[in-house]
This record gives structure tokens, C-alpha cells and sequence, in this order.
């Protein structure tokens, strides 16, 4: 079993850093061809199951990578709701909350960490039926929180696992312990 996370491209967002969970913007014309060459890394690969969550960022990752035909969309893999703090950067918010960090704090309004800790509990029950290589399409702080899951961690060691627009990650086993087999990987 191979669990092949794909991080979304970069977005306006990206660049600003600011916080984008359910706020549907599209990539940037760098995040379409960086995700093109995410689709060259992915070629030849048969994927037992596909899935992508419904924002356009991810579905057009997808898309541009050459696998959307196949893909199964999912609505538990939609990003973090950052509630009060969509839109925000850290340092905007850190202004009127110091040291906030969603891996710690969770969203006002929006996810909590109990929240997010179930959706991907949910989503690994359905990757690991699924058996053989899946791929993942979906989104940073997600994605993070779903890898601290998969090493049966709290969602809050997912603030260790940085990720970039348009990476690719693995998850696998070492015998029968869960691991990390690639992660962050940009070219």
C-alpha cells in the first residue's frame, strides 16, 4: 500500500500567505504548469483509487497532472475551515492572538483540532480499503494533518511536516509499521 499525497499549486494565496480553506480561488499560471510537471512524476503509475477534493485548486492539480478522468471527488478532503481567519496571514492573526498556530489552536469558527482529526481518520479508513497505491489531491495544512494521522500521531505533530505548492509526498509501510517513504518532493 502507497499513499501518494499531492499538494495542490500555488495560488494568489500562496504568494500572500494568506490562509485559504474554503475560499475556492484558482491556481496561478505557475501552479498549472508546476502541476503538469507533477502529472510527468505520476505517469505510469496505476493507482488502485484517485481522489481530489472539490475546491478548484486541487480538481485543477488534478487536471493538469492527467488524472482527473479517474478521480473520485471528496468532499472530506477540502482544506482546514479557518473560519475568522480565512483569509488571513499568520502574522495578522498572531496580532490579536500571539503564538496562534492551527496545528495547536484550531480555527475560531471554523475546524477544530477534534474536527480535523476525524475527517482524516474517516479519509485513511477509505484509503486503506481501497488497498494499492492511492492518490490524494488536496491541501497543505489537510495533508499534514492527515500524515501525523497515518503515523498514528496527534494532529498537532502535522506543524512538523512542511509542504510545499505542488509536492509530492508517499506513505507506506516498513514492514508493519506506518512511515513516511517521500516527502515534500518538488522536482
Amino acid at each position: 500500500m502507497n499513499i501518494y499525497l499531492i499538494r495542490h499549486g500555488e495560488t494568489a494565496w500562496t504568494l500572500t500567505q494568506q490562509h485559504t480553506g474554503t475560499t475556492d480561488i484558482p491556481l496561478t499560471t505557475r501552479g498549472e504548469e508546476d502541476s503538469v510537471r507533477l502529472g510527468k512524476k505520476l505517469k505510469g503509475i496505476s493507482f488502485t483509487k484517485i481522489l481530489c477534493s472539490p475546491l478548484k485548486r486541487a480538481i485543477a492539480t488534478c487536471q493538469h497532472a492527467g488524472l482527473l478522468g479517474q478521480a473520485e471527488i471528496n468532499s472530506e478532503l477540502v482544506e482546514w475551515n479557518y473560519g475568522e481567519y480565512e483569509g488571513r496571514t499568520s502574522e495578522e492573526i498572531w496580532q490579536t492572538c500571539p503564538g496562534w498556530n492551527i496545528f495547536s489552536h484550531g480555527a475560531p469558527q471554523g475546524e477544530s483540532i477534534s474536527d480535523i482529526s476525524s475527517r482524516a481518520d474517516r479519509v485513511l479508513k477509505k484509503i486503506l480499503a481501497a488497498g494499492g497505491k492511492v492518490a490524494v489531491f488536496s491541501h497543505g495544512h489537510f495533508l499534514r494533518a492527515l500524515t501525523a494521522r497515518w503515523l498514528e500521531l496527534t494532529v498537532g505533530e502535522g506543524r512538523l511536516f512542511a509542504l510545499s505548492p505542488s509536492s509530492l509526498s508517499i506513505l507506506g509501510f516498513e514492514r508493519a509499521n506506518r512511515v513516511i517513504q517521500l516527502w515534500n518532493q518538488l522536482d
